[in-house]
């Protein structure tokens, strides 16, 4: 009887185990079903929105094309009205280019001048002109624009000044006064507006305009390869070569569209080695370079440019990933570092001294000017800075000043010595005749030895060479440190000043002269305005030139 109770009890757990078994097996089904019914709704979700969007695609794309056709039909139907507008215009304007010739005038106005010339279409002659009325550049500039209207091909006569230009680059003459000419020239027929995102969409060009253009360009370009031995801004020897010709390649390439011509990384290449420019950053955006701009501006940061990769990221929308004022601050750390380098390679010595305050000086107004642009005062307080700045100029007026003084007194003592004694010659001093300097050797010692500084007498300017503190910019201080070396040794009389030493003159050439300006007035720290670039603005040569964003 206990035998059988026993199998009854298996058979009974058997049984049990087989029911938890298909519980197991229906409990699966049933998730299965519901992922599966999931799933199958989420498409059918998704696909119903996919078809939503395109059924919304396909009525705006009728509407956009019912808009272009009729568009295309207004054009088509005003095509004869526009020939004859323009037929008359033309009619007109050969009239007055024609009248130009046979009666020659004489006027008054610049504008008339200018207007006179561009009908004639006389590109050598405008070129000229502009040239010698480089000292009116402001007035200039103004009339210019509407002047080269009046011309039957406005685009052919500046293609003719600027192949001219070219070709005078390959011949290596006449090459800085023509740059800056056709820099005027390029800026009044390509407008800021016309590639900058203005409502002005700028001309349109006939295919054998910018065929033509595309012409001038490839030569431009391939001769920066044949002819890179020439390089240095305005040294000319072909090639584009410095920030201003850099600005005019880059015009000429989105005013007649040519893009496309040329290879991305060349562009790129001409926007980073001329980024110093005023309104690279804008050209920059306007070509369009898209996610490498972002590696541009870090590249930038990384070279020690960050007043030029703040003006990038604000023009390409990137100050989140690039903060202007960590830029700034960064810019600050770093001139810190370079003034107080120049004074340790220079032992502190005068030149060094004035050297340092210079670059610290313009490291100072980029700033300035970088914040005042993109309104950053709240975030980047500036007072400290503008007192620094005051206080550097006046011990640079000082510096010239007292130096000023102390050649005329050297002056005044040699000229009052020339005529003191008796005016007999048996009493007057005897000559003395400097003896001759023996071959392949130096006449001249050194300032210091011919001249040695007395340490009685201390320069105004030993006053602001002591350590200087801008609290609100985390500890950026002046590197002046070596205030009293500075002051006895710079600020002592001499017997002798060395304004009124003869010393030899290394002038400039005149193609290095250009360059020069154009880098001087074109750059971040060198005016006080940042805006659309002045062509007409372009000063001598400094003899002194700093940090990269002054270049």
């Amino acid at each position: 009887m206990a035998m059988e109770l026993a199998i009854n009890t298996d058979r009974t757990q058997k049984f049990i185990d087989d029911l938890e078994a298909q519980r197991t097996i229906l409990s699966s089904c049933t998730q299965l079903f519901t992922a599966l019914t999931n799933n199958f709704t989420s498409l059918q979700n998704s696909l119903s929105e996919k078809s939503q969007f395109l059924d919304s695609k396909f009525q705006s794309l009728e509407s956009n094309s019912q808009q272009n056709l009729e568009s295309l039909s207004q054009r088509e139907t005003s095509i004869p009205e526009r020939e004859s507008a323009a037929a008359a215009k033309v009619e007109e304007q050969k009239g007055n280019a024609l009248a130009e010739f046979e009666n020659p005038k004489k006027f008054d106005k610049l504008s008339d001048w200018l207007k006179s010339i561009c009908r004639k279409m006389d590109s050598s002659g405008l070129l000229k002109f502009i040239i010698s009325k480089r000292k009116e550049s402001v007035s200039l500039r103004a009339e210019i624009s509407p002047a080269i209207m009046e011309a039957v091909d406005p685009a052919r006569l500046v293609l003719d000044a600027v192949d001219e230009f070219v070709s005078n680059k390959i011949e290596k003459v006449g090459v800085t006064d023509k740059r800056w000419a056709c820099g005027m020239l390029l800026q009044a027929l390509f407008p800021e507006s016309s590639y900058f995102g203005g409502k002005h969409k700028g001309p349109e060009f006939a295919g054998t305009v910018v065929e033509r253009a595309g012409k001038i360009l490839e030569r431009w370009k391939e001769e920066q390869v044949d002819g890179k031995e020439g390089g240095g801004s305005g040294s000319g020897g072909g090639g584009v070569v410095g920030p201003a010709e850099a600005v005019m390649f880059l015009q000429m390439v989105l005013g007649f569209g040519l893009k496309s011509r040329f290879d991305e990384e060349f562009l790129r290449k001409l926007v980073m080695e001329n980024a110093a420019r005023r309104d690279m950053a804008k050209l920059a955006v306007a070509i369009g370079f898209g996610e490498k701009m972002e590696e541009m501006i870090d590249e930038l940061v990384k070279n020690g440019k960050e007043i030029e990769a703040a003006y990038f990221a604000s023009e390409s929308g990137l100050t989140e990933k690039f903060p202007p004022v960590s830029l700034l601050k960064s810019h600050i750390k770093n001139s810190k570092k370079n003034t107080a380098n120049i004074l340790k390679n220079g032992n502190f010595s005068p030149a060094a001294m004035e050297e340092s305050n210079a670059a610290e000086l313009n490291s100072i107004k980029a700033v300035i000017k970088c914040v005042e642009d993109h309104k950053l005062e709240l975030d980047f307080p500036l007072d400290s800075l503008r007192k620094r700045a005051t206080r550097l100029e006046k011990t640079k007026a000082e510096r010239k000043k007292s130096s000023a003084a102390a050649a005329a007194k050297s002056q005044s003592k040699r000229g009052h010595g020339a005529i003191s004694g008796p005016s007999g010659r048996g009493n007057r001093p005897p000559a003395f005749h400097p003896s001759k300097a023996p071959k392949f050797s130096n006449a001249y010692s050194p300032f210091g030895r011919r001249n040695p500084a007395p340490l009685s007498q201390h320069s105004p300017v030993a006053r602001y060479s002591g350590p200087y503190d801008y609290s609100s910019q985390g500890g950026y201080e002046s590197h002046s440190g070596a205030g009293a070396p500075y002051a006895a040794t710079y600020g002592g009389s001499h017997s002798q000043s060395p304004a009124a030493i003869p010393q030899q003159h290394y002038p400039l050439p005149v193609e290095n002269a250009g360059g020069a300006a154009f880098r001087a007035s074109g750059s971040y720290g060198g005016q006080a305005n940042y805006g659309s670039y002045d062509y007409g603005t372009a000063a001598p040569p400094p003899t002194y030139q700093t940090s990269s964003y002054t270049q």
